[in-house]
């Protein structure tokens, strides 16, 4: 590792040991980055400095923003951090906002200043906001005024914490009385490569969240890998994005914009609705979003001119074949899906519009590797279905977690996703790794389930796991959200079951249903499948008799 800028040296103190790594790879010229390099030099810094300072950058219902103003309230920024908070490199700062100009200009301010950012959901509660600050040992707050009475909830139980400094109080003592004072001039810090600069923590869909630490060269790793190689964007083109920033998804559609001189939407109410809207009000041509969100605006395309748009991204979730067609048919646009991980920060298998099979997650993204390995990670043939090994030029190092021994196997990151690969290469989603749902012999995905249930009329979005069952070893339990005025009914789970019976093998149909009126999701929208397992048995259940199917 090249010689550290940072003084607090915490985060690179609590990095893994190097052998448990996984293997680095650098070996396409894209990835070859010097060993000096602060990021936001190479986001930020370059375009100013290149004479383009009044190019658009943030776009916004209430006022846009250009690459200069945005670089001059990164700089204020980290005055404060440096001459009135007392930052110095290689301390880690939370950072907590809704989707904002804001939240943008703070997460490249504490980069900038050598410092290591860690972003939370802004739908966290105290306990869940505390868990990170005790962690990574998290001295100092940024945070939105509007989410002050959680913040101060955590700062009472985390006596790491020792400052909160709020913006939009409008306040002598807030975030934004300092920064008018500060100086919109500030060299970056003379970081290392690699140098953690963010710590982003995973979701908790299976345990406690884990704390991933990446580099400044990650964060161009990503753009000069599925950004540059697949995505292929232009300075013209203007990105929009649901995922909160804390989300190192959403996170990506701010730096890869940023990378190439391009612009980008920021709006905090993301729902479909609000997401069809802004595209037509501000001519959006690259969105990112999951294909819940895809599915949700299909009713919306008719109403809205969504025309501007020329390239679709889907991840977060398993994209089905069903709504890739469906989006296709209503737009002519294919939807690029991918695979990515918190771990290595974005997108590792994608392909391009001109290369995607329908259904399938793609190949892996140039300058990455992917295979699939049995439970002792040695590679299975074309066809076998196992689990996903990937390395590259990102790779999974967790702060501090004995969970590092269980994710890194033979110097390849194991994602927990279950995939088949193809003869050509081509990689296809099963389901999660404990996902699989094994009844009578048989190997059923959940994900298989959910998208033929999901494909029924009735059916607003489900969760399917297994449960122990005395006869079959488990069975295939549906958890399903029905569209608004249909009523769950003894004919409904009948219906559902037939109609799974029809899309997919009978023997993976669902043998109970509960109809529910949510299911329990992260803050970042994905399913926590292991707490459908603690929903009571007895809200709404509809069961069905154990009858003898086809192939059951």
């Amino acid at each position: 590792m090249a010689r550290t800028a940072h003084v607090d040296t915490f985060a690179r103190d609590h990095l893994p040991p190097k052998e448990f790594w996984p293997d680095m790879i650098f070996a396409r010229p894209e990835y070859q980055y010097p060993e000096r390099l602060n990021c936001v030099s190479s986001f930020l810094d370059r375009w100013t400095a290149e004479g383009q300072g009044e190019a658009p950058c943030i776009i916004t219902a209430d006022r846009n923003y250009s690459y200069r103003e945005l670089h001059d309230m990164v700089n204020r920024i980290a005055n404060v951090l440096v001459h009135e908070l007392g930052l110095v490199p290689g301390v880690r700062v939370l950072l907590r906002s809704a989707n904002s100009p804001m939240m943008v200009a703070a997460y490249l301010a504490v980069m900038k200043a050598g410092g290591v950012a860690v972003a939370t959901m802004p739908l966290l509660r105290a306990k869940e906001i505390s868990y990170p600050i005790g962690k990574a040992k998290i001295s100092l707050a940024l945070c939105e005024h509007g989410l002050a009475d959680e913040m101060e909830k955590a700062k009472a139980v985390s006596p790491d914490l020792k400052r909160v400094l709020y913006w939009g109080t409008q306040g002598p003592d807030s975030l934004d009385a300092m920064m008018a004072k500060a100086s919109p001039d500030f060299t970056a810090v003379d970081t290392a490569a690699d140098d953690v600069c963010l710590i982003a923590f995973t979701s908790g869909t299976t345990g406690n969240p884990k704390g991933t630490m990446h580099f400044h060269r990650d964060m161009l790793a990503v753009c000069d890998g599925f950004s540059r190689n697949i995505l292929r964007a232009s300075a013209a083109d203007r990105f929009i994005s649901t995922a909160p920033l804390a989300f190192t998804f959403g996170f990506g559609g701010v730096l890869f914009p940023l990378h190439i001189g391009a612009s980008f939407v920021l709006f905090e109410k993301t729902t479909p609705d609000n997401l069809a809207a802004a595209i037509e009000q501000f001519k959006v041509t690259i969105c990112f979003t999951a294909p819940t969100a895809y599915r949700a605006m299909l009713p919306l395309i008719p109403k809205r001119d969504m025309t501007s748009l020329r390239k679709c991204v889907s991840a977060g979730e398993a994209l089905s074949k069903a709504t890739f067609e469906a989006w296709l048919k209503a737009t002519g646009l294919k939807l690029i899906d991918g695979i990515g991980s918190t771990e290595l920060l974005h997108i590792f298998i994608s392909a391009t519009e001109d290369e995607i099979r329908p259904g399938s997650t793609g190949r892996p993204v140039p300058g990455y590797e992917a295979k699939v390995v049995d439970e002792l990670g040695n590679d299975v043939p074309p066809g076998t279905i196992g689990r996903l090994a990937v390395r590259g030029p990102t790779g999974c190092r967790y702060l501090a977690d004995e969970r590092q021994r269980k994710y890194v196997l033979n110097g390849w990151n194991l994602t927990g996703d279950t995939y088949v690969m193809d003869e050509d290469g081509y990689f296809w989603y099963q389901s999660r790794s404990d996902d699989m749902i094994v009844s009578a012999g048989y190997n059923i995905t959940a994900t298989d389930v959910e998208d033929a249930l999901q494909s029924h009329d009735a059916v607003a979005e489900c969760g399917v796991i297994g449960v122990p069952d005395e006869a079959r070893g488990m069975i295939v339990k549906a958890f399903v959200v029905l569209r608004q005025g249909i009523a769950g009914t003894d004919s409904l789970v009948n219906a559902l079951q037939e109609h799974v019976k029809r899309e997919i093998a009978p023997y993976k149909y669902p043998r109970a249903i509960e109809f529910v009126s949510e299911l329990p999701k992260t803050a970042s929208g994905k399913l926590k499948r292991f707490m459908l397992h603690d929903i009571g048995a007895d809200a709404n259940v509809r069961a069905a008799g154990r009858r003898p199917v086809a192939n059951g």
